[in-house]
């Protein structure tokens, strides 16, 4: 399953989980997750190499759409990739932290 929970994530990111935003930089400064690198979904198969290969990769967009199709993808490459359901949306719902601008941010 390339799926999981923001709960499920929200414990992954207490460990130090790796986080990739595949949203567009407009979307992303608008309010992203504390500590996530952007890495806009049409350019996730020529950055494959920026992601790490010995830990899973968390993929988070707005709604959970984009980055099922980049887990996936990535997964297809051999990175443990895993779509957060509900993305940044459900995120923020949760009422999890979120940081604004161009910078990954503080992990939080």
């Amino acid at each position: 399953m390339t799926e999981i929970s923001i709960d499920r994530f929200a414990a992954a990111r207490v460990s130090g989980a790796f986080v990739v935003d595949v949203r567009q930089p407009d979307e992303y400064v608008q309010g992203h997750v504390p500590g996530a690198d952007l890495i806009p979904l049409g350019e996730v198969s020529t950055r494959t190499a920026d992601l790490p290969t010995n830990q899973p990769v968390y993929v988070i967009c707005a709604s959970g759409n984009r980055s099922l199709r980049a887990a996936e993808y990535l997964r297809g490459v051999g990175i443990d990739a895993h779509s957060v359901r509900g993305g940044t949306a459900g995120w923020i719902g949760a009422g999890k932290p979120v940081v604004t601008g161009t910078g990954a941010g503080a992990d939080a």
